[in-house]
């Protein structure tokens, strides 16, 4: 049975509804909160271990870097450590250390990084914000992870080779984010499971990416959506309250 984006949403809810609900609910969701990160605390440390050992018998011994499927098991390692990196980043997801700061300024600041990043590419990069963009309140640092996410889904979307843009505007009383490519599109069929965790449709890919966006984002008290034409392209727009 898997617990999907959806189903969470619906658990909050729930707790809304009465303080038996949300004290009994809450002790539910800290405690399945506290064996995750548990589990995959026990999980990293020997993980790191294996691969300190690994880079030392390379550097004692660099031949065995032409060994048959020797880099295909540090790939494997990476990524496991990986996926527990983000495992931890879901689990924790909802807790916010907030500030108060200009979404211009912090947006500029992500754009330049990644029209860097991008740079020896066939990419296509362009922003654009408004000169009137509010302040807002965030977790700068879960923020940043989110949007730069965004922007490196649509780079793989692109294939090293299209056009990416983001764009951000006051829409109401919300900072409107959006993040659109002309690249690969996404399967009609897939649109609806894109947020759950462990749900990927590319390579390599751990499937945590968005659904710890999307937890980050509801965390902010604010909503993230997608858009996407199959050969055409893909938008996915974030929604945050304005102070």
């Amino acid at each position: 049975m898997t617990f999907s984006s959806d189903d969470y949403t619906k658990l909050q809810k729930l707790m809304e509804e009465s303080p038996e609900n949300q004290e009994l609910l809450q002790k539910l969701l800290d405690s399945h909160k506290y064996t995750i990160t548990k589990i995959s605390h026990e999980i990293r440390n020997p993980l790191a271990l294996i691969y300190s050992t690994l880079q030392l018998i390379e550097s004692q011994h660099p031949e065995v870097q032409t060994f048959r499927h020797w880099n295909e098991m540090r790939e494997d390692i990476e990524f496991v450590t990986s996926l527990l990196q983000e495992l931890s980043a879901y689990n924790n997801g909802e807790r916010l250390s907030t500030t108060t700061f200009s979404s211009y300024d912090f947006l500029g600041r992500i754009c330049l990084s990644f029209a860097a990043s991008c740079m020896d590419t066939e990419v296509e990069f362009t922003s654009k914000l408004s000169p009137t963009l509010p302040d807002i309140s965030g977790d700068k640092i879960k923020l940043q992870e989110v949007f730069l996410n965004l922007l490196q889904n649509a780079k793989d979307a692109v294939n090293s080779q299209g056009s990416i843009c983001l764009e951000a505007s006051i829409d109401s009383n919300t900072l409107k984010v959006a993040v659109s490519d002309n690249g690969c599109g996404i399967m009609p069929e897939h649109l609806e499971h894109i947020f759950d965790p462990f749900t990927t449709y590319k390579s390599g890919g751990t499937g945590l990416g968005l659904a710890i966006s999307q937890r980050v984002i509801t965390a902010h008290s604010g909503t993230i959506s997608v858009d996407s034409k199959l050969g055409e392209g893909t938008t996915i727009t974030v929604l945050l309250p304005i102070l």
